[in-house]
């Protein structure tokens, strides 16, 4: 759709730009939202339970099922030898094994899958199984493995300029590290799938998964069958973050083996505490950075290096370190710059997709290098900010992509003055000054995060819009939902472009037999992608309504404008109800496809350079924090936020997700430790001891503000993507813990501190900062 009928189709008013409640919302509420546990069990439905290597790194010696096999209720017990096609279910890259029969990368790596008459029974009767080990030593220190370079895909790099010279040459050099946390993605509903014949010798899937097209290619090739053997189907999940991008795909695989072979419906469904053993995490990294700046803290030149934790397999872990790399710089410019990304491979489970995809990992380095540089120079960090920021001349990436919008100082003067930074910076120094325990810190933190899937064959979505003969719409996609409220944002775009009520429009369930070869819902475009493939499909139908109408009524078509359920014309109007059943009895088509695929861009990896972004958006940040220097213990008090998100198509939804992505990232920068023991078993599996932020860690005073500005690219009515790049709005939390503890010095110098900040890592900090005292008096 061209620039002109975009910004005309909106400008007409209607369901866009309005803050529609979740279209699940009252179903949730009161108990009535189905999710896959909750459907009807098919008669003689079977449970599937995996049976777990018990070290992190072996060669199996034996297996001995006798006991598992005696229990009541136990059908069969199957292994990889059973399995009739490909083992390997790597989404991208081999390497991730579905059941292993011989070699064991990380503990609690599936080995067999039993099926009983019971959920409890298979469980238990997984329990049962006993599997000897040949146990060799694990690597599982992100260290050793850059050491030995193990790598799960060879190490990428972006070069721009003569870094190492322009470092060399300038007035200040800086070196830092960080060791950054991974995170749990402790969705609601854990990983479940239910597989069971169809009427027509195929298979039907059920599963929680964000991307159904995966799933069901895969389950085609453990089976050694078409993909139109298969068909996936999901509703709705109950959160997923990424965790359901490619770790939904094994238990669905499981699932539709023992179906295959069995003949019957089968479900597996993850104990909470296995659901987190089994599954990727966010990539814990270990990052550094080497940079020269002048006397201003104008940068001159950086050379970053970012470590992925990636686990055992390549999974997805190739785009997420690019992802890491390409935004290294967050939102500043580096007119010389080396950044190195490097997958480390180690005997844990393979990490994976989550909220934000390697970008915070690497965009951490950028507020790092700035909180260093204001230390090192007694500035303020918010002026080295401002001072870096990409501007016209300075716009280059470090991947030779133009940023072409600079919104973001603007949106900083906005919230220094909203949020009255400059007196509270003073009245929090004045405090800190009386006040030897409790501690307080303010930071202000910019986000620029790039729009696109890294992978560029992703960029594309479908749709299937029907309107039926009385005027009602019935809609389906190819993007899944798991809360976001994509259903919501789509039914509104087709309505919107029909010129209905929203309620007129249903959605039905994301299905592979509806919409083919779907991307997953990822990387924040699930309403870029789908809500403009939708849009494409209504604008078929209402071309063929539109041309009905001219010749029906005598008009010319540009006289004919859809708005408020009714079609205007030169000669009079009429119903959308009444033209839906008029065109059909003229014989009109009312069913269209629609696809899109995201323009303008393209990365040639062996150069590093390239447009892997179709656009950027923004946000502005500042946080308020407490810090008590005696625990460690720390509490944001105050949080007020400017984020970008185009011309909104659903302002109430937008901004719940800004909140949702800010205390999920703020609960990964402080209170989510993953730990693992030094056999390689995850001891962090539960609520007892991983903490995720709870209603009492949200800030007491939370600000949350939409910047008014349309989008630039031709996005579905000049919409930005929301789902990932307020994640890293959290920024501000981490760098005003540092500042709370660089007051103990009066601001000349600000500690290392590693994520999450727990209380432990804080005091760290502090005695850290005190030695520093110390060896200065």
């Amino acid at each position: 759709m061209r620039h002109f009928e975009m910004d005309k189709l909106k400008s007409q008013g209607g369901s866009v730009g309005q803050s529609k409640y979740h279209e699940s919302a009252i179903k949730q509420v009161c108990g009535s939202a189905n999710f896959a546990d909750d459907n009807p069990e098919p008669q003689g439905c079977l449970h599937a339970y995996p049976v777990l290597a018990p070290v992190a790194s072996g060669f199996i010696k034996s297996i001995d099922t006798t006991k598992a096999e005696a229990l009541t209720g136990v059908k069969r017990i199957f292994g990889a030898d059973d399995v009739p096609g490909k083992l390997d279910i790597g989404p991208v890259f081999p390497g991730d094994i579905l059941l292993t029969n011989h070699e064991v990368q990380y503990h609690g790596q599936p080995v067999l899958v039993v099926v009983a008459d019971s959920h409890e029974t298979a469980r238990r009767a997984a329990r049962l199984v006993v599997i000897e080990c040949e146990q060799t030593s694990p690597i599982l220190d992100i260290k050793e493995a850059i050491d030995k370079q193990h790598w799960v895909r060879p190490p990428h790099s972006l070069n721009r300029g003569d870094s190492a010279n322009a470092i060399k040459s300038a007035a200040h050099q800086l070196k830092g590290e960080i060791n950054i946390g991974g995170q749990e993605h402790f969705y609601l509903e854990g990983q479940i799938a239910l597989s069971q014949p169809d009427q027509d010798g195929g298979m039907h899937i059920q599963c929680s998964t964000q991307h159904p097209t995966e799933v069901q290619h895969l389950i085609a090739k453990i089976l050694n069958k078409p993909f139109s053997f298969v068909t996936v189907e999901t509703r709705r999940m109950g959160g997923a973050f990424g965790g359901k991008e490619t770790q939904g795909a094994p238990w669905a695989c499981l699932a539709a083996l023992a179906t295959y072979f069995l003949g019957c419906a089968v479900k597996l469904r993850l104990a909470r505490s296995d659901d987190f053993k089994l599954t990727g995490k966010r990539h814990p990294f270990y990052n550094q950075y080497h940079v020269g700046f002048d006397e201003n803290g104008l940068i001159e030149g950086a050379d970053i290096t970012v470590n992925g934790f990636c686990g055992y397999s390549p999974d997805l872990s190739d785009a997420i370190v690019d992802r890491a790399m390409f935004h290294a710089d967050n939102a500043y410019y580096y007119p010389a710059a080396r950044i190195q990304g490097n997958r480390c491979k180690v005997n844990t489970v393979s990490h994976t997709a989550f909220r934000g995809f390697g970008g915070p990992q690497g965009m951490i380095m950028g507020e790092l290098i700035m909180d260093d540089i204001a230390a090192k120079l007694g500035k303020d960090p918010l002026e080295i900010r401002k001072l870096n920021l990409y501007r016209p001349g300075r716009d280059i990436t470090p991947y030779h992509q133009t940023v072409e919008q600079h919104i973001l100082k603007d949106m900083i003067t906005q919230l220094e003055l909203s949020g009255d930074y400059w007196s509270r910076k003073q009245h929090i120094k004045q405090f800190n000054q009386s006040s030897s325990i409790i501690k307080k810190g303010l930071a202000m933190t910019p986000v620029k995060y790039g729009i696109s899937f890294t992978v560029q064959h992703l960029n594309q979505a479908g749709a299937l819009v029907h309107v039926y003969s009385d005027g009602s719409i019935h809609l389906n996609h190819g993007g899944t939902e798991m809360g976001q409220g994509l259903n919501t944002k789509i039914a509104q775009i087709v309505a919107h472009g029909f010129g209905i009520n929203f309620d007129a429009v249903s959605i039905s369930a994301t299905r592979t037999d509806k919409v083919p070869n779907t991307s997953p819902t990822a990387a924040s475009s699930g309403t870029d992608l789908n809500g403009m493939a939708a849009l494409n499909a209504v604008d078929t139908i209402k071309k063929r309504m539109i041309d009905f109408v001219s010749q029906h009524f005598t008009v010319p078509n540009e006289s004919i404008v859809f708005k408020d359920n009714k079609i205007t014309h030169d000669k009079g109007e009429i119903s959308f109800k009444e033209l839906a059943n008029l065109a059909y009895m003229n014989r009109i088509s009312l069913s269209s496809t629609g696809y899109y695929a995201t323009p303008k861009i393209h990365y040639d990896r062996a150069k590093g350079e390239g447009r892997p972004f179709f656009y950027y958006a923004h946000g502005v940040a500042m946080s308020e924090v407490e810090v008590d220097i005696l625990t460690g213990e720390n509490t944001v008090t105050r949080v007020d936020i400017l984020h970008d998100v185009g011309s909104s198509i659903n302002p109430a939804l937008d901004i719940g997700q800004i909140e949702g992505a800010f205390i999920q990232g703020m609960g990964w920068l402080t209170t989510e430790d993953l730990q693992w023991n030094n056999k390689g078993e995850l001891t962090s599996f539960g609520p007892a001891n991983y903490k995720i932020p709870a209603i009492g860690d949200t800030p007491s005073e939370f600000n949350v503000n939409l910047y008014n500005s349309a989008n630039p690219e031709t996005t579905v009515f000049r919409s930005k993507a929301v789902g990932e790049p307020p994640f890293m709005l959290s920024f501000s939390v981490w760098s005003a813990i540092r500042n709370a503890v660089s007051s103990i010095t009066d601001y000349q110098y600000t500690a290392p501190l590693d994520t999450p900040t727990t209380p432990e890592r804080v005091l760290g900090a502090i005695e850290r900062t005190q030695q520093w005292l110390e060896e200065r008096k």
